[in-house]
């Protein structure tokens, strides 16, 4: 029931008007006192919601007296509400004024459910490419997205973690005494002009942040750093065995040279192995 009034309420009805229409449609044809008495509520505010239901045609008024009202049919009222949003969307599509510049900016996005609309409507209007670095379990959550952008004929460009096997490579300690968040990292390019990076879980507490923009500095850094991940990830396919042969252990610290501390035990890089174990790409 909540749910029911939740979205007649998106749709554009007030909570008294919501409620009405549900107790029309559950027990059939009433009188405004009837309604009133059932809700709860004064009649002169059912009746004042009625009045404009009865006018928009949501609601038909009987003759007789006391006068009593219904519902339309879930599939009339669906079809009459669906009609005029679609017109309304129309005329606003096509009204709208275009004339004024926006700057290229970085936007926060916070929370999964504003964080997945933000990005499922960029996948949905994706024409040409989409390079994906997410976690598999990201990615399973727009399958039905990425296979409709696919089907549509978009190129798409993967990365994605393989499961909870470590990572390869050494990763960036913070500096200083702060503890590192743990969270799984994601990024979508769309279109070579549109870039999300976000963090799932990065505060402990299952929370979802992300930055949106189509500034040129961020998009191509994504698309840099997916690229040296992917011709990495296929020289260490092809040529593992060699590396191995060459470098052996020393292959870790070329990593190490950049990223490493002197504080860290020599025992951690006698352990970094060929790297591309964690790494699909496509």
């Amino acid at each position: 029931m909540e749910q029911l009034l939740l979205h007649l309420r998106s749709l554009g009805f007030t909570e008294m008007e919501s409620k009405i229409m549900v107790e029309l449609a559950a027990i059939g044809q009433s009188s405004g006192y009837e309604v009133a008495k059932r809700l709860g509520v004064s009649r002169s505010n059912v009746y004042a919601a009625l009045q404009r239901l009865t006018q928009q045609g949501y609601v038909r008024c009987g003759d007789g007296e006391p006068a009593r009202y219904s519902v339309l049919a879930p599939e009339e009222l669906a079809k009459m509400i669906s009609g005029r949003v679609q017109a309304s969307l129309s005329f606003v599509e096509n009204e709208m004024p275009r004339g004024g510049s926006v700057s290229t900016t970085f936007y926060n996005v916070e929370g999964e459910r504003n964080v997945m609309d933000a990005l499922i409507r960029q996948l949905n209007a994706a024409e040409h490419e989409i390079v994906v670095d997410v976690w598999r379990e990201e990615a399973s959550l727009l399958r039905s997205e990425l296979e409709q952008a696919e089907r549509r004929g978009v190129r798409l460009l993967w990365a994605f973690d393989g499961g909870n096997a470590a990572s390869p490579y050494l990763q960036w300690p913070l500096l200083g005494e702060r503890e590192e968040a743990e969270g799984r990292k994601f990024s979508f390019v769309v279109d070579r002009r549109w870039c999300m990076l976000g963090m799932r879980g990065g505060e402990g507490d299952g929370t979802v942040q992300a930055v949106v923009t189509e500034h040129r500095a961020l998009v191509e850094l994504l698309l840099g750093h997916f690229t040296q991940e992917m011709v990495l990830f296929e020289l260490e396919q092809d040529m593992g065995p060699e590396l191995e042969r060459r470098y052996g252990h020393r292959y870790g610290s070329i990593y190490r040279k950049y990223i490493g501390s002197d504080e860290e035990d020599e025992e951690d890089l006698m352990e970094i192995q060929t790297p591309g174990n964690t790494r699909d790409g496509s």
